[in-house]
């Protein structure tokens, strides 16, 4: 039993499936049921609002999908996660090689409780950076590991007239090479190995290095705020003070992230020749 209750989340777009999951906790009090999320889209504002430290989460609902609602939230910010799947046994395989649990619909309850058992595990070792960069490693499995095309990134700045910066991040994975705009990209972060390139909408997983990709980036447009992340400042529209002396920053699209306060001053002057 922990001295604190686990704060926690149920993301299913199945009012039958939530309740289930709500019933089975209620025989465990050290769970603490913060929100009901019927969509990916409301489980990303909980992220932001209710900060909790687990997720139960449908992986096959309609919009944004399980998957993404994690590519969509700051590395920082990603909690536990059980997942609650109705894939097949081989999808299933796939998550168990990450150390991440899941439970497979219809719900058993001695599984419900392994779960729990596993989750109060990471909880007492207080390991929330090594499931953070092992839901990192799924998602690149699950969405696709890309790399910058280098070669073709040189092309681009050959091409150009202010050659130090390029215009385009050009992605490249099995299926071939995405060309990102470079204005388009609202924040990067980073978990382990990878890195989160977060632009008009979507996520790209990349087994990059913060230094490779600062060295591609505009600094007069691209800032490190945090010592994981990267952000678009002409994308801030708001600092609001959190505590010893940091911040959190509020994007265009609502999305807040941390702004450590040794990045505090470099961040205010861009914005104020904004």
């Amino acid at each position: 039993m922990t001295d604190q209750p686990i704060r926690t989340i149920i993301v299913d777009d199945e009012e039958l499936a939530r309740r289930g999951i709500e019933l089975r906790l209620a025989q465990h009090p050290d769970i603490e049921i913060v929100r009901h999320c019927a969509n990916g889209r409301e489980a990303v504002e909980s992220m932001m609002e209710d900060k909790p430290d687990l997720m139960f989460l449908d992986i096959q609902m309609p919009g944004i999908s399980g998957f993404e609602v994690l590519a969509r939230l700051p590395q920082e910010l990603l909690p536990m996660v059980i997942f609650v799947t109705a894939y097949d046994r081989y999808a299933l395989d796939a998550f168990e090689a990450q150390a991440i649990d899941y439970l497979l619909k219809p719900i058993n309850d001695t599984r419900f409780t392994q779960a729990l058992d596993r989750v109060r595990g990471y909880w007492q070792q207080r390991n929330a950076l090594s499931q953070r960069e092992q839901l990192m490693k799924l998602l690149a499995t699950t969405q696709g590991t890309g790399q910058v095309d280098e070669q073709t990134l040189r092309q681009y700045l050959h091409a150009e007239r202010q050659p130090q910066y390029p215009q385009i991040l050009p992605i490249r994975d099995d299926a071939g090479t995405v060309r990102v705009d470079v204005k388009s990209i609202d924040w990067i972060d980073a978990a382990g190995d990878y890195m989160c390139v977060h632009a008009d909408g979507r996520t790209y997983v990349l087994r990059e290095t913060m230094k490779s990709l600062e060295a591609v980036l505009d600094p007069q447009l691209f800032q490190r705020v945090h010592r994981s992340t990267i952000v678009n400042v002409s994308r801030v529209r708001r600092l609001r003070p959190h505590t010893n002396g940091e911040y959190f920053l509020t994007l265009d699209d609502g999305q807040e992230i941390k702004l450590s306060r040794s990045y505090r001053d470099r961040v205010d002057q861009l914005l104020q020749r904004r």
